[in-house]
């Protein structure tokens, strides 16, 4: 599944930043590797504790994306002095749960005073260098599949402008702060050629490194993407945040739309997601094998397109 390293590489990093990977990969011994991973962002949300689960179950992702299982997590903490103890206390507490609900346990970190709060995890896991998913194993004929919405980012900045309500938004933390266990847990029981997950490189961002990494087009239906609710009429009235506009201007040349695709699609595929969900690379003959695992661990996934050859385009992802 690993695509070759360059000769320089040291032999025992099977993944590093080569293919643009959600973790580092080091062999420790024949039957075991070492993966690790760390994230860390300031606040989308104003309750410190689903700050804290969003946080954590955003860093557990990448794990999970290299389909293992976290182990030890440690603590990056940042915080103002003007912050009460309580709410760093509710911070702490938030991802303490999320590492426990995923079966890891928290072993330490390490905090310092910042203008501006800041949490995440250092996160390890450890597993068969058989079981390694990478973003570099799509094949062509592969279905890809998509488990979790997007749309959060827009949905953040609303929040912020006071745009929409809180009940409106909450369909975005309760999304945010679920952890990729249940996606992955399922997708373990089928074959899964590449994985990867969403976070703040956008859709497109993601989806055209694992093309990259893989040595395929990825192409897409737009029309059973799957989208939060009220994050298409945001993006058709502007609420954008400036991530996506960044997204866009640094992935328009890997990436190409034909006409019937509406402007609001777009903005949501170049959006950041924070915690966002696995995609799927799998075989055609497993897909409902896979969906149906999926349906029973409680995970809305969709089926959002497929690998193909990688031909002389410039274009790694297609929409139409």
């Amino acid at each position: 599944m690993l695509k070759a390293l360059p000769k320089n590489h040291d032999p025992k990093l099977l993944v590093g930043f080569d293919t643009s990977d959600d973790a580092c990969v080091y062999k420790l011994n024949n039957d075991m590797v070492l993966i690790q991973t760390l994230d860390f962002f300031t606040p989308m949300v104003d309750d410190p504790y689903q700050f804290g689960q969003i946080a954590a179950a955003n860093a557990l992702s990448d794990v999970y994306a290299m389909g293992a299982s976290p182990l030890v997590a440690l603590n990056v903490l940042c915080i103002p002095t003007c912050m009460p103890p309580e709410d760093v206390a509710a911070i702490l507490a938030g991802g303490a749960d999320k590492v426990l609900e995923a079966g890891g346990v928290i072993a330490g970190g390490h905090s310092v005073i910042d203008p501006e709060p800041k949490y995440g995890l250092s996160v390890s896991a450890t597993i068969h260098p058989d079981e390694i998913w990478s973003n570099a194993g799509a094949k062509p004929g592969d279905i890809l599949v998509l488990t979790k919405p997007l749309g959060n980012g827009i949905l953040a900045t609303a929040a912020k402008k006071d745009a929409i309500t809180q009940e409106e938004f909450n369909q975005a933390v309760i999304s945010m702060a679920t952890l990729n266990k249940y996606a992955r847990d399922a997708a373990k029981k089928t074959s899964v050629n590449g994985c990867t997950d969403i976070t703040g490189f956008g859709f497109i961002g993601h989806a055209s490194e694992m093309a990259q990494a893989s040595d395929c087009a990825l192409v897409f239906d737009s029309k059973k993407m799957p989208i939060l609710d009220g994050a298409y009429d945001l993006a058709q009235k502007g609420v954008i945040p400036g991530g996506a506009k960044r997204n866009e201007e640094y992935l328009s040349s890997k990436v190409s739309f034909t006409a019937n695709v509406p402007l609001p699609i777009r903005h949501i595929l170049f959006d950041p997601q924070t915690s966002g969900g696995l995609l799927l690379s799998v075989p055609e003959a497993d897909i409902d094998l896979l969906l149906g695992n999926l349906a029973a661990a409680g995970v809305d996934a969709s089926v959002v397109g497929e690998a193909r050859q990688l031909c002389n385009e410039k274009a790694l992802c297609h929409f139409s």
